[in-house]
């Protein structure tokens, strides 16, 4: 019965790291951008380890995989079973720093593939923290797969060369499959749609006003007993049930204040330039943006660029690339999940993706 226990958990764990690291190995600048979140100031404040982000994910999201294929074919086992036990108790402690101080809404775990609140995922991390110490506790019965230790050696040396290769492959073209709200054939305005009876969130609002030269709260119910002369501070929404929430809800297209969206989704042909930050784009990508907007306007496209970036930046990214184009503003999270690639292309047909590329991949373009 122990042995079973010990193999069940072995194979249980690693197809479960195998299964996470791919998922984020598709896409390490989606992961790299939620330890970007950790480290921000609201979370741990250590932005000094935000450029280290995607080194870092790349490192952790290999890691993973190699760990749960070392595991599987039981390559130095007791060495492998006290990596993936401190890797999943950094885990667990991120998932209920994240659940409980209610910072980080989705560690990442699974990408874009599957969405899960923090309580959910540090549920799944104490479950992996048992089968693992299980493991740790039977080190003795984790034997090697295969008699022939070379047959060992080269699987966990081909896993290595493998998601290595797949990690630069996906950072310079897209990621192998995409799972994200914006992904080719999606209908962007379908997916800003509330259906009709979703449920609604419940917001409790709480209202701060000066009294007397001190700050107190008020609840709605007791607005009418604001005491005449007190000063309003501030308000502080908290989410009590979070309603239905609709792909894609943070999509815009402003430009001097107003919002094109509705009448640029409905262009037949539309070649969006995406840049969320123009002073982070990449120079050789930013260099064929003017000579894919002269091709695709002689086709009869309509071009446009879109990015988070200020007046200043875009004035002077129009000079520095010759750049004839409109720029339309979004917030920054959109577009890094529109796409990528900084700056990528975006094939819009009546509001719906029909193509999207990486900078490096524009001559896969079909227009």
């Amino acid at each position: 019965m122990k042995n079973f226990i010990t193999q069940f958990s072995r194979l249980f764990v690693g197809v479960l790291f195998i299964i996470s690291g791919l998922i984020k190995l598709n896409d390490p600048v989606g992961f790299s951008y939620k330890l970007a979140e950790y480290f921000s100031e609201p979370v741990f404040n250590m932005p000094f380890l935000e450029p280290l982000a995607l080194g870092l994910a790349i490192f952790l999201v290999i890691l993973e995989v190699v760990l749960g294929v070392m595991l599987l074919v039981g390559y130095k086992s007791k060495l492998t079973i006290w990596f993936l036990l401190l890797l999943i108790i950094f885990f667990t402690f991120l998932t209920f720093y994240s659940a409980y101080f209610d910072v980080v809404k989705d560690c990442g775990c699974f990408g874009d593939a599957l969405h899960l609140t923090p309580w959910e995922s540090f549920t799944k991390d104490i479950i992996l923290l048992f089968f693992i110490l299980i493991l740790f506790i039977n080190k003795k019965l984790v034997k090697p797969l295969f008699s022939n230790r070379n047959v060992t050696n080269i699987i966990t040396l081909a896993s290595i060369v493998l998601c290595v290769f797949m990690a630069v492959w996906v950072l310079n073209h897209n990621p192998i499959k995409d799972f994200r709200p914006y992904k080719v054939g999606t209908n962007i305005e379908k997916g800003m749609e509330i259906p009709e009876g979703a449920p609604k969130s419940i917001v409790e609002m709480t209202f701060i006003y000066k009294v007397n030269g001190v700050d107190k709260e008020f609840t709605e119910k007791d607005l009418a007993n604001i005491p005449e002369g007190a000063t309003f501070v501030d308000r502080k929404d908290k989410v009590i049930t979070e309603g239905y929430v609709p792909p894609i809800h943070d999509f815009t297209m402003v430009k001097e204040d107003s919002d094109y969206k509705e009448e640029l989704l409905k262009e037949p042909k539309l070649l969006i330039f995406v840049t969320y930050d123009l002073t982070l784009s990449h120079p050789d990508g930013m260099k064929k943006l003017e000579g894919l907007s002269k091709a695709a306007k002689a086709k009869g496209y309509k071009v446009i660029a879109m990015t988070a970036s200020g007046a200043h930046e875009i004035a002077k990214a129009k000079k520095q690339y010759g750049l004839d184009v409109d720029f339309y503003f979004c917030d920054a999270t959109a577009l890094k999940t529109v796409e990528r690639a900084n700056p990528s292309i975006v094939v819009v047909q009546n509001g719906t993706i029909i193509q999207k590329v990486h900078y490096n991949d524009t001559d896969d373009l079909k227009l």
